[in-house]
């Protein structure tokens, strides 16, 4: 009763003219700059963030987070329509953009709205009952434990690709060795930038993602002189109730996966889309079809994208820790405003802490108004013809790369990629890997010498504590079973070969021959 009379209270405060007035601005620039290739709400609400200044704190606040989560209502949209994505939207090119190849654009928007929804509402229920308590499930993990939960990960690979499982390994090891360009964090060292100042940084996920994704599409298109789009003119949006009930269960699986990743540092809905399209793989009734345009594709991956944005503010409100860099933001703008979160923030501003909770819900309404009904007129940009439609789309990859550091080199850096990205297509190779590959690997690498100076270079504690040992035990059983299933179906493989020669027909030679 607690929790409605808190959410009551919230209510009050979010259903005013203001602060609707402000989650709707909110709403509508985020799904604004989720269509945009390349920018993002890391970008944006830095741009904005001196504004609140002069906004009152509670429709500052509102309006800054209907950006973030907004943003990853309208990543989708790029991401199926024309295989641009976001960071966060990656996975949504491998089953949503062939949806669209398949004049199934509307379907495939159609599902990734319902199944933000449906994300957005399960990580807010979660918020507002688990929030003081989930935030300290983040001091529970360890560098050994975050190691452990990084080769989890990698393990994702065999779901992940669409092709040969060991093509797939080499594209991730690719994706790893790319991550590790750029200055040690431990030891200031430079590694594989070649001399060259613009490397020191490393390589941005954006220039890799636009490039491997975005260009290389775009010049696959070119150089089969395809100028036709994959508008058809006819949108079929509505799923029918077979379809509708393929959504459910893929979202709902999604929901969970990325509102317990949220809440993890350096998780998001980054590596919540990788682990809820690996595990709709291995689980889903239809994951035979993942991956060829299948709905699951696309609602798993929609929902645990934005549920994990939702959950992503439970340890920057409940301890104080922000977990990516948007959080970070957000804490600036708490401070800014004179607002400390932490343990205290709930006693101390409870009109704030369920007054943004329940605009988090306002908000999901306004997004999936923006999103379902509207998506007609999003699809319109495939009237253009794409003679005037690629360049326009090349124009925003570079305003969008150029954005995130205000340096020209990134965009020869994505124009790189875009090459590497148009090689991979000619090889039949998949690019999600390497991006899996690209993410994980920093992380994996830090977190393991982290926890090697904690261990004093003791690889005993991967396997004493409870979180790191039970995660390897279960990469080990679930590496022994792939190994048992791959030799199994390569023993029947002979047999399934000869059985059809021995029940072939006769030929007619062998018919002479019985007749002499």
């Amino acid at each position: 009763m607690d929790i409605l009379h808190n959410l009551a209270f919230g209510f009050e405060h979010a259903l005013t003219l203001q602060n609707l007035m402000f989650c709707a601005i909110g709403c509508v620039v985020g799904t604004l700059v989720g269509l945009l290739p390349g920018l993002g709400p890391l970008a944006t609400i830095s741009l904005l963030l001196p504004l609140t200044y002069s906004i009152p704190t509670g429709g500052a606040l509102i309006m800054l987070a209907g950006i973030y989560y907004g943003a990853q209502y309208g990543d989708s949209v790029s991401a199926i329509t024309m295989k641009i994505p976001h960071a966060s939207s990656i996975v949504a090119c491998i089953d949503g953009y062939q949806m669209t190849l398949k004049g199934k654009t509307g379907l495939a928007l159609f599902t990734a709205g319902v199944s933000s929804f449906i994300g957005g509402t399960v990580a807010i229920v979660a918020l507002s009952c688990l929030a003081p308590t989930l935030g300290e499930v983040a001091f529970l993990f360890g560098p050994a434990d975050y190691c452990a939960l990084m080769l989890v990960g990698f393990v994702c690979v065999s779901f992940v690709t669409t092709g040969s499982l060991l093509n797939g390994m080499a594209m991730c090891l690719i994706g790893v060795l790319l991550g590790q360009i750029g200055t040690d964090v431990t030891s200031g060292v430079q590694r594989f930038t070649l001399d060259m100042s613009f490397l020191t940084d490393g390589v941005g996920l954006v220039s890799v993602a636009l490039g491997c994704f975005g260009i290389a599409e775009i010049t696959k298109n070119l150089d089969a002189r395809d100028e036709h789009t994959p508008f058809n003119g006819k949108i079929h949006l509505i799923p029918t109730w077979a379809e509708f009930k393929r959504i459910i269960p893929s979202a709902l699986r999604g929901s969970a996966i990325g509102s317990f990743l949220g809440i993890l540092p350096g998780g998001g809905p980054v590596i919540a889309q990788f682990a809820a399209y690996a595990v709709d793989k291995r689980f889903s009734k239809y994951k035979n079809e993942i991956g060829s345009g299948a709905i699951e594709g696309v609602a798993g991956q929609a929902a645990a994208d934005e549920a994990a944005a939702r959950t992503s503010f439970i340890p920057l409100m409940s301890i104080g820790i922000p977990e990516n860099a948007v959080m970070a933001l957000m804490l600036a703008a708490f401070i800014i405003k004179g607002v400390q979160p932490g343990p205290n923030m709930i006693a101390n501003h409870p009109d704030l802490f369920w007054g943004l909770v329940a605009s988090m819900w306002v908000g999901n309404c306004f997004l999936i108004t923006l999103n379902v009904p509207l998506v007609r007129y999003w699809l319109s940009v495939f009237k253009i013809p794409y003679a005037v439609l690629f360049p326009s789309i090349l124009f925003f990859c570079c305003i969008g790369t150029y954005s995130v550091n205000n340096n020209l080199d990134d965009i020869f850096i994505t124009a790189a990629f875009g090459f590497a990205g148009y090689t991979f297509l000619r090889l039949d190779l998949d690019a999600a890997p390497l991006m899996l590959g690209f993410i994980l690997g920093p992380m994996l690498e830090e977190n393991f010498r982290r926890a090697m100076l904690i261990s004093r270079g003791s690889f005993g504690a991967f396997l004493t504590r409870p979180i790191s040992g039970t995660l390897l035990g279960l990469i080990g059983v679930f590496v022994a079973w792939q190994v048992v299933a791959f030799f199994v179906k390569a023993r029947r493989a002979p047999r399934t070969a000869v059985e059809p020669a021995r029940s072939s027909p006769m030929s007619p030679l062998d018919g002479q021959q019985t007749a002499s």
